[in-house]
């Protein structure tokens, strides 16, 4: 394992790290931990893949007409 220091962390940033890490139930050095590996290891967002993606998904749900109530109730009164 290595360790660093880091020194000027402004007082509002440690505070949300460590609500944050009481959020998550992790000590503050796992939390920054955790935030550091999130922030290097993600890749920038391609928007024309992500918009890709979502009309692909869109196009493949089903979505179902609305219930016409009224004609529901009609239906229902004319079997009486």
């Amino acid at each position: 394992m290595i360790t660093i220091t880091i020194k000027g962390i402004p007082k509002e940033t440690h505070r949300e790290l460590k609500r944050r890490a009481a959020a998550h139930r992790r000590s503050l050095n796992s939390e920054v931990i955790s935030v550091l590996d999130s922030s290097v290891s993600s890749r920038p967002l391609d928007t024309q893949e992500f918009l890709q993606r979502v009309r692909v998904r869109r196009e493949s749900m089903e979505f179902k007409k609305p219930l016409d109530i009224t004609k529901i109730i009609r239906e229902a009164r004319d079997s009486r």
